[in-house]
């Protein structure tokens, strides 16, 4: 059987994920989140992404796609397109694989993703790196929880692929 592919994701309601390589909000609970789905399973990410967080993340197989041939980056394993991260990934979990960004990833593997863990974080940023289009592809809504962190609100919300 074949792992799930999930992409998960903080996106403002303009769909920026990013500005200047940084995450343009702080949600501490938002980042709970991503540590409780991801730990233990592999995560895969661009190598601008992973020098945003600038090491791999414990607990973890940290999956770098770059398309530098002489890169390596200790503790991570470093691939060269979102196939082959992808098919790594499933040498090591056989139930969960989780996209993390940044944009370049997030376009290339939407088409594969079968389940959509998204925070749409209510403000429109002027970022310079923007999640792609999705909802005429992941309409099943399998389950949204609102929140609020001083003052800026948002929604965890779990999409599936349209089948």
């Amino acid at each position: 059987m074949l792992p799930h592919i999930n992409i998960i994701v903080a996106h403002s309601k303009n769909m920026a994920i990013g500005k200047a390589n940084s995450l343009p909000w702080r949600l501490p609970d938002d980042l709970k989140r991503f540590k409780k789905l991801t730990t233990g399973h592999p995560i895969i990410m661009g190598r601008k992404t992973y020098q945003s967080i600038n090491r791999p993340l414990p607990d973890r197989t940290n999956i770098v796609v770059t398309r530098d041939m002489g890169l390596e980056i200790p503790g991570c394993v470093v691939v060269h397109s979102a196939a082959e991260a992808i098919k790594k990934a499933q040498e090591f979990d056989q139930e969960e694989i989780f996209i993390i960004g940044g944009a370049e990833i997030y376009k290339e593997t939407l088409p594969l993703a079968d389940r959509l863990y998204v925070t749409v974080v209510d403000m429109y940023v002027d970022g310079d790196a923007f999640f792609p289009e999705y909802s005429n592809k992941f309409s099943k809504k399998i389950s949204e929880e609102p929140g609020e962190f001083e003052g800026l609100k948002y929604s965890y919300i779990v999409l599936e692929k349209d089948k």
